[in-house]
């Protein structure tokens, strides 16, 4: 369905989906937002990262370590992005400034986390790189609780995704069309 999209899709989708996420009480009332750059015809993030940002929220974004782990810079705002090729894959746009560290993210009030579907248990599929299992198992290590949310298309809910032992259902899915939650926060 994504490689159908135009870039008018996308823009139209993405401006849906912030003012969706926007109406979240989890992000009107997060301080630290950790959150990603959409690419390509992924549902666009940028409409809600400079919207976070300019609430005053302070907004991390992952940096692709070469084990797949993420680090996480502060976004500064478009100009503060940078395009990083990472071996063969998609380029992404990562922040250009200081390094934080992987356990930056156990800081956030809320989690943004990419995904190709959630299914109607909460259970996320993601792209298979294991990036933001790390970074799941890396917050209940350390005993940080924040909202998990996935922005996806609405065509993106399912009946059922596979899932194995460490996955964990998010808290909820935020799409063009609306807020579907899947869990109750602590």
């Amino acid at each position: 369905m994504r490689s159908r999209l135009t870039a008018d899709d996308v823009r139209e989708y993405e401006a849906a989906l912030a003012e969706r996420a926007e109406g979240l009480p989890e992000l009107a009332g997060a301080r630290t937002v950790a959150a990603y750059v959409s690419v390509g015809s992924e549902p666009g993030t940028r409409a809600l990262l400079d919207a976070l940002r300019a609430r005053g929220a302070r907004v991390l974004l992952p940096v692709l370590l070469p084990d797949n782990d993420l680090d996480w810079g502060e976004y500064g705002g478009p100009d503060s992005l940078t395009r990083v090729r990472h071996g063969g894959k998609m380029a992404l746009l990562e922040p250009a400034g200081v390094r934080l560290g992987p356990d930056a993210v156990t800081a956030a009030d809320v989690v943004l986390l990419p995904g190709l579907a959630v299914d109607a248990r909460g259970m996320r599929l993601g792209r298979g790189g294991g990036s933001y299992d790390r970074v799941l198992a890396r917050l209940d290590r350390k005993g940080a609780h924040p909202a998990l949310v996935v922005l996806l298309y609405d065509t993106e809910v399912v009946e059922r995704v596979p899932a194995q032992a460490h996955d964990r259902p998010v808290h909820a899915v935020v799409t063009p069309s609306g807020v579907r939650r899947f869990c109750a926060r602590m």
